[in-house]
């Protein structure tokens, strides 16, 4: 008679579960509450408990013209879509067009790399008594560097501020949400707006811009006056050399000018099962997975007991998962400032460099 061979597959999973707990019955236990116990260990505790060398991956994603932030967003098919939920961490390096850059998580870091400094200056224009609308350009810079142009100054999304006084001697404020690469929508804090707005709109390439206020502006009177005041931060765009991984998101710097492919490692969250016949990433997981689920079920008929007495066979099934991640890394010596980033070197090692 033949043997058949050691299944991992849901199925087999399914069927431990069902005898470790003493639910053989679908009155006791039906599939779809087996099932969620299972994807809800697999997906939820397991990545994020036990960091596998097999969950390490690449990710990449793409930068575009102008935007400096890059986040979790819901459009079908982009890397990012669901980006929080799909990867439990990010690690460097990350390349940038195939070249390395700085990576950092640290806010002050970045920061103090790149200021964030918001040049506040008169448009130019003042209260007249009406809403507006105001339509200019935003003033340049002061002190601006050489590689800047007067004309067409680039303005970082989400920096835009527009204030001037109602006749009450409050400032009204108003504040860019962007809707594309280069046009933003103005609008009032808290309110995101997309075009048309009644608000108006500024065009981060040209500094054009055109604002409505939300009421009538104070009558201005001299010598104070009551100016229309702009804030922004200016940029020159170029291939980004700095990245800051801060709050689920990607910033950029320098601002991106084109298009740059990025690749990052990250964690990812393996896939849950939908069929009986999927395995696991790695089938010699299938058997901690069944344990991790039957400690669940456990959980909740409240049967602690039964919890302490599978725990040690749980602990163990976990120490052989873990192995083969503890082998691969001892593969790989800690990186120190004598073992030249792992690079082979000497006299004939010069192609391990090319072509930098």
């Amino acid at each position: 008679m033949p043997v058949l061979p050691v299944g991992s597959m849901l199925s087999n999973i399914q069927q431990k579960v069902r005898r470790i707990t003493g639910s053989p019955s679908l009155a006791q236990l039906s599939d779809n509450d087996l099932n969620q116990y299972i994807n809800t260990f697999y997906t939820n505790d397991f990545p994020t408990a036990q960091k596998m060398f097999s969950l390490r991956t690449v990710l990449t994603f793409y930068t575009q013209p102008g935007v400096d932030v890059y986040k979790t967003n819901n459009i079908a098919n982009d890397p990012l879509n669901d980006f929080q939920n799909k990867y439990t961490a990010v690690h460097p390096p990350v390349y940038i067009a195939g070249v390395q850059a700085f990576f950092t998580q640290d806010r002050t870091v970045f920061y103090g790399n790149w200021p964030q400094t918001n040049f506040v200056q008169q448009t130019g224009f003042f209260g007249n008594g009406t809403q507006g609308p105001f339509a200019g350009v935003l003033p340049p810079p002061v002190n601006q560097p050489s590689n800047f142009s007067t004309a067409i100054p680039h303005v970082l999304q989400g920096s835009v501020l527009f204030t001037c006084q109602d006749a009450n001697g409050n400032d009204m404020i108003l504040i860019d949400y962007p809707v594309s690469n280069t046009t933003g929508a103005l609008g009032v804090p808290g309110v995101p707006q997309t075009l048309p707005s009644p608000y108006g709109q500024v065009n981060y390439v040209t500094g054009a811009f055109t604002a409505t206020f939300p009421s009538n502006t104070a009558v201005s009177v001299p010598p104070q006056g009551n100016p229309v005041w702009s804030e922004a931060i200016y940029y020159v765009p170029g291939l980004p050399t700095t990245v800051l991984y801060y709050d689920n998101q990607f910033v950029f710097r320098p601002v991106p000018d084109k298009a740059y492919v990025v690749q990052v490692e990250a964690n990812m969250v393996p896939t849950q099962f939908f069929e009986t016949t999927d395995n696991p990433l790695i089938k010699q997981w299938w058997q901690y997975i069944a344990m991790g689920a039957a400690i669940k079920i456990f959980q909740d008929r409240r049967d602690y007991d039964s919890v302490n007495m599978i725990m040690p066979e749980f602990l163990n099934q976990q120490s052989l998962v873990l192995s083969t991640s503890m082998e691969q890394y001892t593969n790989q010596r800690s990186i120190t400032i004598y073992t030249n980033n792992g690079i082979a070197s000497g006299w004939n090692a010069w192609w391990n460099s090319w072509p930098y």
